[in-house]
């Protein structure tokens, strides 16, 4: 109740400021979201989706809160740099959860009825576009960091793709982390996806100072009838860090998602991650690879739900983990009554480096149809020692050993990365961590040792 009292305390101290251009709108969604938080509190150790996960003592940390962007003496370019080879995207930058736009608008609108950019600046200058979906996707009664989120956000990004379009350049949404005390940051985003629509979003999370960071994210996605989207989440933040990401799509009939997050540094991860297959046909591919040492922890939490006929889900999760850090994976295929004629998969395999590595996996499936072919498997083991023995025995080292048998295991996810200089890149920066070196993918000055 006292880290509860904290944020409802900070909420109503500070309402003015968090809500100074709210619409009437938001401003309603902020209350009942402060309600929602209020009567559930923060998941405690029994809930069984945090059981592994208690993120209450992070929370209730010395944070400090910036309710509007904090001018931060930095030369961006000197900083931070994308080196991805041959990724031609359009890049937006998130600094401390606010959009960061020195050289270019707010908010772009192309010729074709694209729309990219702040999602604050967006709920103003789209009040009607926005109002439709915010709020509507991601529910704050369902999950309290969603409710969290929803209350005290105040930016991110807005993607708005119209019907029968296709964005030629993938969005990269690159959350970059600087200040010179501990800080909580909580952003949000919207990506809308009209009929026939198609679009490719990366999104890297980056920290750039040694401070310690809280995030509180939250994305809400709608996928149109028959719209593509490939969204890819990729992590990279130091040990002194806390993350928690809400990822809630919504797809249409005949639609098609691949959601992929691929975690190579943090402290402490927790990843929810919801589909609602609200079309019949819908297709989903999940991918989930995460690399962990020291005293690291990685949570993904999944919730397939299959609410129409002849949709089909396929979710790829992998860890590996070494020294004394520790994983967890709570998967659930939800097959609705009407589902009927379902294609549903999960896997969930990893590999323990050393005897102090913990991993706690639960796949599920909870079915209400007869006429569907689910499966779903969980594996927690450590290198194949018949594999090592064959390398060695053909003149390979074992160290070099173990790493091909490591590599060959990420390759399965790493693998169905759509885009190939982004294969690619992961590939190198996977290999590196694999070997202990430093993975960063940025030419910034911090050293996540």
């Amino acid at each position: 109740m006292q880290t509860l009292d904290k944020y409802l305390e900070l909420f109503h101290k500070y309402r003015k400021q968090i809500g100074r251009d709210d619409l009437p709108y938001v401003k309603e969604m902020r209350d009942a979201a402060i309600l929602s938080f209020q009567q559930s509190g923060f998941p405690g150790r029994k809930e069984e989706r945090y059981k592994y996960t208690h993120l209450e003592p992070v929370f209730d940390g010395e944070l400090s809160f910036d309710f509007q962007p904090r001018k931060i003496d930095y030369d961006e370019a000197e900083i931070f740099s994308c080196d991805v080879p041959m990724l031609d995207s359009n890049v937006l930058t998130v600094l401390n959860g606010f959009f960061h736009h020195p050289e270019t608008e707010a908010l772009i609108s192309l010729n074709n009825g694209i729309i990219y950019g702040s999602l604050k600046e967006a709920s103003t200058q789209y009040p009607d576009l926005v109002k439709k979906y915010l709020g509507k996707i991601a529910s704050s009664n369902d999950e309290p960091f969603v409710a969290l989120n929803t209350a005290f956000s105040q930016d991110g990004i807005f993607l708005y793709i119209p019907e029968g379009v296709r964005m030629e350049r993938p969005i990269q949404i690159i959350n970059l982390l600087l200040s010179d005390k501990n800080q909580i940051v909580q952003h949000r985003n919207l990506f809308v996806l009209e009929k026939n629509a198609e679009a490719q979003v990366i999104v890297c999370d980056h920290t750039l100072s040694p401070q310690m960071f809280l995030t509180n994210s939250v994305s809400e996605v709608y996928t149109g009838e028959n719209a593509n989207l490939d969204l890819l989440r990729l992590q990279n933040e130091h040990n002194n860090s806390c993350q928690v990401t809400n990822t809630w799509i919504n797809q249409d009939r005949n639609s098609n998602c691949q959601h992929g997050t691929i975690t190579l540094h943090g402290g402490i991860v927790r990843n929810n991650l919801r589909i609602n297959m609200e079309g019949e046909g819908a297709e989903t591919s999940t991918l989930g690879l995460f690399l962990t040492d020291k005293m690291q922890h990685v949570d993904s939490y999944t919730v397939i739900e299959h609410s129409k006929p002849h949709c089909t889900s396929n979710q790829y999760y992998k860890g590996v983990l070494d020294d004394a850090s520790t994983g967890a994976f709570n998967g659930k295929i939800h097959v609705h009554p009407d589902a009927q004629m379902t294609k549903a998969f999960q896997s969930n395999n990893n590999i323990l480096l050393s005897d102090a590595a913990r991993m706690y996996t639960k796949p599920r499936l909870e079915i209400y149809a007869d006429d569907v072919k689910c499966s779903h498997g969980a594996t927690v083991g450590q290198l194949d020692e018949e594999g090592l023995f064959y390398l060695q025995s053909r003149g390979i080292a074992k160290d070099e050993s173990r790493l091909m048998l490591m590599d060959a295991f990420t390759w399965d996810v790493i693998s169905k990365i759509k885009q190939p200089s982004l294969r690619g890149r992961i590939t190198e920066l996977v290999g590196k961590r694999l070997r202990g070196e430093l993975s960063r993918c940025n030419n910034c000055a911090m050293h996540c040792d």
